[in-house]
């Protein structure tokens, strides 16, 4: 049997089962909107921990970084860190806070805590709803890449295979759907990744040493050297990795689906610490690569790595981990994009029950798994695709969200259906479009990210402090 062909088989096996997963649950999830979302806030440690993982560890992870870095050296690095890094931020920071409520997104967690208005939730679920679509268009293109080099398939056709699948079983069953999968895509992932990188890693020695003398002796020795960086993109690729993830539905998500704050913030933090190590591990297999062939295409790396350099049945099992890994981020951020959509960009202006929400999240569901694949199919590169999205919705909702809760109106902790923030309607709303905006001149350089953000922080506060009687005056007993 040919390499081509088994995969073609495990696929069709994996596929099977997810399907089966949905179609199990699928009654839980059609009991509320509330349930498809975040299955009514109780799911537990176990179940909250691998979903956190497996949505994590996405076949982008493990394709883009490898062949990035196989580009790009240690650079990269800044970005993995600051996305990697990141989880540590939200659990410590975010995860106790939000575990507590029971939203079911982060637009709607900041228009009850921190300004009362619609159009501002509008604009918060439309950027963060980019993030995800993004997301998932990066797993089918890094589907596409990989059946292309392991198959010789056009890899346009793979992409709308694999996203009608993320499309079908994760309307079946929401949330539900995407938590049970994930466990059993979890646990496969871990055993056979720490597999992988053993193996990986003795072909130096498991040596830093023995691998920087091999770059050099095919003449890629400022692969591995740190001296060279630029200070000022390795801020700005770590500032935007940081704000990804910061402001990623599918982790705010997981946290409102907590029993409570403490599996919340354990159970980010955990699944954090394995995805920082094991996403770097990833980045240092791609110089690896380089000491064996510097001809390749990046997108093409790990593949060529996996079908050249590892023993058959290893490069099976890694190929059923980058299908559980993939299948995993796609379906999660495939459902978080459609509950943003219809819980942020359509509830606020039409009072559906939860019969026609449910199904508005599926028909939309069908909709973003199209515009997904489009951008799998269209992107130069998987990581443009992403940091573009980051950057963008970044620079958008990290300022307010950051500024809205920590600037309260009251000493008092944030609770549910109580404001407590000094930001003012308009401040919100010019804060965010400022954001964007800037974020988005080229003219600015690498350093667009970081001048959005600063922008975005002085306009919240200073429109708030001009616009501060008016929000007075609408909160005055009649």
């Amino acid at each position: 049997m040919s390499m081509g062909t088994l995969f073609w088989i495990l696929t069709a096996v994996i596929c099977a089962i997810f399907l089966l997963i949905s179609w199990k649950v699928k009654g839980k999830a059609n009991e509320s909107f509330s349930s498809y979302a975040i299955g009514g806030g109780s799911f537990n440690m176990l179940l909250i921990f691998f979903t956190q993982f497996a949505s994590i560890m996405g076949v982008s992870n493990f394709f883009a970084h490898a062949g990035n870095a196989y580009e790009q050296g240690v650079g990269i690095l800044a970005f993995i860190w600051g996305e990697q890094g990141a989880k540590f931020v939200f659990a410590l920071v975010f995860a106790g806070l939000i575990g507590r409520f029971t939203y079911n997104t982060i637009p709607e967690m900041m228009d009850d805590l921190i300004v009362k208005d619609k159009w501002t939730r509008l604009m918060l679920g439309l950027l963060a709803s980019i993030i995800m679509i993004a997301s998932v268009g990066s797993q089918g293109k890094a589907f596409g890449d990989l059946f292309q080099v392991f198959t010789g398939v056009d890899a346009r056709p793979i992409v709308v295979v694999f996203s009608a699948i993320f499309i079908f079983y994760t309307v079946s069953g929401g949330i539900h759907s995407v938590v049970w999968t994930d466990l059993f895509q979890g646990v496969l992932c871990v055993v056979i990744g720490l597999i992988f990188y053993f193996m990986a890693f003795s072909k130096v020695d498991f040596s830093l040493s023995v691998l920087s003398e091999r770059l050099a002796a095919v003449g890629k020795a400022e692969l591995l050297d740190f001296g060279n960086l630029d200070v000022w993109a390795t801020i700005n690729k770590f500032i935007t990795g940081l704000l990804g993830v910061l402001v990623f539905q599918a982790y705010w998500q997981r946290c409102f689906a907590c029993r409570d704050a403490k599996t919340a913030k354990r159970s980010m933090l955990y699944s954090g610490v394995i995805c920082f190590v094991m996403v770097t591990f990833t980045a240092m297999v791609g110089l690896i690569i380089v000491t064996y062939n510097q001809g390749l295409n990046a997108n093409d790396a790990m593949p060529w790595f996996m079908m050249n350099c590892l023993p058959g049945w290893l490069c099976a099992a890694v190929f059923v981990l980058v299908l559980c890994a993939g299948m995993s981020t796609a379906d999660s951020c495939l459902n978080s994009a459609a509950i943003l959509i219809v819980n942020d960009m359509v509830r606020p202006f039409r009072d559906f029950d939860d019969r026609r929400l449910i199904r508005d999240a599926r028909i939309v569901t069908v909709i973003v798994g199209v515009a997904s694949c489009l951008c799998g199919i269209f992107a130069p590169t998987i990581l443009s695709l992403l940091s573009g999205a980051y950057s963008l919705a970044g620079a958008g909702i990290v300022p307010l969200l950051c500024i809205g809760l920590a600037w309260r109106e009251r000493r008092e902790p944030h609770a549910m259906g109580k404001p407590n923030s000094r930001v003012t309607v308009w401040g919100a709303r010019c804060g965010v479009i400022v954001g964007v905006v800037t974020s988005q001149l080229r003219f600015l350089g690498s350093n667009a990210t970081l001048i959005a953000l600063a922008a975005s922080s002085v306009t919240i506060i200073v429109v708030s402090q001009l616009t501060r009687g008016q929000k007075q005056k609408a909160q005055a007993p009649a």
